[in-house]
């Protein structure tokens, strides 16, 4: 039987949730829009070119050195087995792996002096995605999200946006990006997580339609699923709410569950989160794969006015077989998905890209040395960053590497410099300061510059 508590509200059990965990510490759609509307007004923003950012994070560190930053001169043990190939723009190349990419090369720029000092996976990763070191070494960090302090790049987004649409301002994809939480900025901040795969044939994101099932322990009648059951328990909640019987905390926290109500019924929301109304020939364009789906469905997400989607891809991490991991399941899936985001689309969606700022980056690049194993261990000394849209230069290349690819030599990009550069052509500040609950100052970035290199 289902509870209803005047004074706690609707039981956690039975709270509508959209996405399945939804949010960091289990916070649902309901609870979210209450928090946001306690962080207040946000400020105005300047004039910007970008009005959402995707992030295609490439987690373990792609080798930059076989993908984009090939060095056909250097010793075998370091060129590796790959051949830099022609792009459509004159003098530049990329390696043989990106032959989609190396087609509509006038449409983005490579920036190839991107560095830090951070080897760790879950530390460097924790850099990438909030700017500040974190205060744990790799490998000790326990639970979701790691940076318990510092916000991560898409909740400040969040934060300084605020919602473009039907759809939540910051989401994650397929996974919960560890260090994307939203830090001391409060879960209000925080990512809704998109639990399953858009790459599988049956996907959905959980509660956006009606489902025939047996829930919570209610027995339902054929075709009447949690969507139903979940309309009729806000009713019940509308009605005491309209005798005076829910004050305080309860009351206000009936009002958000109708707020959610109306964004998981929006047609928007609906028709944004539902990739099988793309053609076939269109999805087979970004690849059947996770990457590339999941690309797709952040095009519709930024489309239908979401300001920052985090995209995880695993398994760069390649200490062995490097380089048959790259031919068969890393390389081609980057190569086309992010192809189809730059150029592929266009057709359908004019402009769009002009306002979408597209990122592509791991938190580390590999050795320039190949091991025993075949393949190449961990090297932040230099790494690369594909940029395209959002006021970005096309065609352009940013930095250089040595002759190894191992140390950057010219127009060195730090994390701080990257996030500057982002906030920028957002119309975000990057210098504004927010004070954590004991009162420290955090500016959004601390040093750094634009890289006006990047530009256009």
């Amino acid at each position: 039987m289902l509870k209803f508590d005047a004074n706690q509200g609707v039981s956690r059990r039975n709270a509508i949730r959209v996405g399945g965990t939804g949010l960091f510490g289990g916070l649902g759609l309901p609870q979210l829009l209450a928090l946001e509307t306690q962080a207040g007004e946000r400020t105005p923003r300047p004039a910007a070119k970008a009005k959402s950012c995707i992030f295609l994070f490439l987690e373990g560190g792609p080798s930059h050195i076989d993908l984009w930053d090939l060095k056909p001169d250097a010793p075998k043990e370091v060129r590796g087995p790959y051949s830099p190939i022609p792009t459509n723009v004159t003098g530049t190349y990329v390696g043989e792996l990106m032959p989609l990419s190396a087609k509509i090369a006038d449409k983005y720029t490579i920036l190839r002096s991107h560095s830090h000092r951070d080897n760790g996976h879950q530390t460097g990763y924790h850099y990438v995605m909030t700017g500040y070191r974190p205060s744990f070494g790799d490998g000790q960090a326990k639970g979701i999200p790691t940076n318990e302090l510092y916000p991560s790049i898409g909740s400040i987004v969040s934060r300084e946006l605020g919602a473009g649409g039907a759809v939540p301002p910051y989401v994650n994809m397929p996974n919960p990006m560890g260090p994307g939480g939203p830090g001391f900025y409060g879960a209000e901040y925080s990512p809704f997580i998109i639990e399953t795969d858009p790459v599988q044939p049956d996907f959905q994101v959980r509660d956006l339609s009606p489902a025939s099932s047996e829930s919570e322990g209610v027995k339902l009648a054929k075709g009447e699923g949690r969507f139903r059951l979940r309309r009729s328990l806000l009713e019940r909640v509308e009605k005491l709410r309209s005798k005076g019987a829910l004050t305080g905390r309860a009351g206000a926290m009936s009002t958000y569950y109708e707020k959610a109500l109306d964004i998981v019924t929006s047609e928007e929301a609906k028709r944004a989160f539902d990739i099988h109304e793309e053609p076939e020939w269109l999805r087979e364009s970004y690849g059947y794969t996770s990457l590339g789906q999941c690309a797709l469905l952040g095009r519709r997400l930024v489309e239908a006015g979401c300001r920052f989607v985090g995209i995880d891809h695993g398994s760069w991490d390649t200490h062995v077989d490097n380089f048959s991991s790259l031919e068969t399941a890393l390389a081609p899936h980057a190569d086309r998905a992010f192809t189809a985001l730059v150029v592929l689309d266009q057709p359908l969606l004019e402009g769009l890209l002009d306002e979408t700022l597209v990122v592509m980056l791991g938190e580390m690049g590999r050795t320039p040395k190949i091991n025993k194993d075949a393949g190449r261990d961990h090297w932040s000394q230099a790494q690369t960053v594909l940029f395209a849209g959002g006021g970005v230069k096309q065609g352009a290349v940013v930095g250089s590497t040595d002759k190894h690819a191992a140390e950057v030599t010219s127009t060195p990009v730090s994390i701080q410099d990257l996030w500057r550069t982002i906030f920028h052509l957002m119309g975000i500040d990057a210098d504004k300061i927010y004070h954590t609950p004991v009162g420290r100052p955090v500016p959004l970035v601390r040093d750094g510059r634009v890289v006006r290199e990047l530009l256009a």
